[in-house]
């Protein structure tokens, strides 16, 4: 009897240690401009803490940047109230973290699509162009004109890559393609520009393209509906866009940022965090593209499997996917 009460002891002291635990680890994420419900990259970056307040019960602080000037203020008060991690959503934060982080070297940061060096920064970073290449396929063999478009954000490396990769793939799927490329503007407010995205799709329309791209953020989704309402098609970014506009969305060019986020949260929980750089592409089955029901009548079989061949490919290293717009 005694035995069984000190095992019953025991086991709540230790049930009250691992509760304590949980409570010391204070995972924070700072999202960029545009927000949680941006349903792009933030929101993808959304799903992955849902899903480990899910998994695991532990809260995690948000704050959601609406100007620049906020940045290094938000990493700074979040390490300040005791964060074990924060994870920084964007290209755009790396200038903050690398402010903040030297001053709390025993925080972890995350930064999300930038590299770091810094001793106490770990940098995740994606091959866009490998996945974006795939929808350059499907995006060719969907077009009747020969003719697709692709509407950027802001005119950055991050942004080129993707353009690159989608104009690759729909060379390689169709030799006679013509890949027209607008960029929506050159500071961060080419990220919130939803109207002006609607008219860079619609010129595109208007000189001959059926199939457009947006890797824009909240821009892009003036270009989805634009197309929508032009009856052309579309291909959504970093989230599954595909339930947008059913009927018009041939497929999203999705991103694993929520499993970025996630996998830096459980590391750090778990304590197998490092501060490295992880570079994830197709290989890693970090990047690719949407299949669901709302597209399952746009996307055939044999646009399925002309992508599915080339994603081999690419895996195998048969094809070279560029990072650098073609001329």
């Amino acid at each position: 009897m005694r035995t069984g009460v000190w095992g019953l002891a025991l086991c709540g002291m230790l049930l009250a240690a691992s509760a304590q635990a949980d409570e010391a680890f204070l995972p924070a994420i700072i999202y960029d401009v545009g927000g949680k419900a941006d349903k792009s990259f933030n929101e993808a970056a959304y799903h992955g803490v849902l899903r480990f307040e899910h998994e695991t019960g532990i809260e995690v602080r948000e704050f959601e940047i609406t100007n620049e000037a906020q940045r290094v203020q938000a990493f700074a008060n979040m390490a300040r109230r005791g964060a074990t991690i924060i994870v920084g959503v964007g290209f755009t934060q790396r200038a903050a973290i690398e402010t903040v982080a030297p001053q709390y070297p025993d925080k972890k940061f995350t930064l999300i699509d930038a590299v770091s060096t810094m001793k106490n920064v770990q940098s995740v970073v994606f091959r866009e162009q490998e996945g974006s290449f795939l929808v350059g396929v499907i995006a060719a063999l969907a077009s009747k004109t020969h003719k697709v478009g692709f509407v950027g954000g802001m005119d950055i490396p991050l942004i080129r890559r993707f353009a690159a990769g989608y104009q690759a793939g729909a060379r390689y799927a169709d030799p006679s393609a013509e890949v027209l490329i607008n960029m929506t503007g050159t500071t961060p407010a080419a990220w919130q520009d939803p109207a002006r995205g609607a008219e860079l799709a619609q010129s595109q329309f208007d000189r001959g393209a059926d199939v457009v791209f947006a890797a824009a953020g909240s821009t892009g989704l003036g270009v989805l509906q634009a197309a929508a309402d032009a009856k052309k098609l579309a291909i959504g970014v970093d989230s599954d866009q595909d339930f947008l506009h059913p009927g018009t969305m041939l497929t999203s060019m999705v991103k694993g940022t929520d499993v970025a986020v996630y996998e830096a949260f459980r590391s750090a929980k778990d304590g197998t965090w490092q501060p490295d750089v992880r570079a994830l592409g197709l290989a890693q089955g970090a990047v690719g593209y949407a299949t669901d029901e709302y597209n399952a009548t746009l996307l055939t079989a044999a646009m399925r499997a002309k992508a599915d061949e080339a994603r081999a490919a690419i895996i195998a290293g048969k094809i070279k996917v560029p990072d650098q717009l073609a001329q």
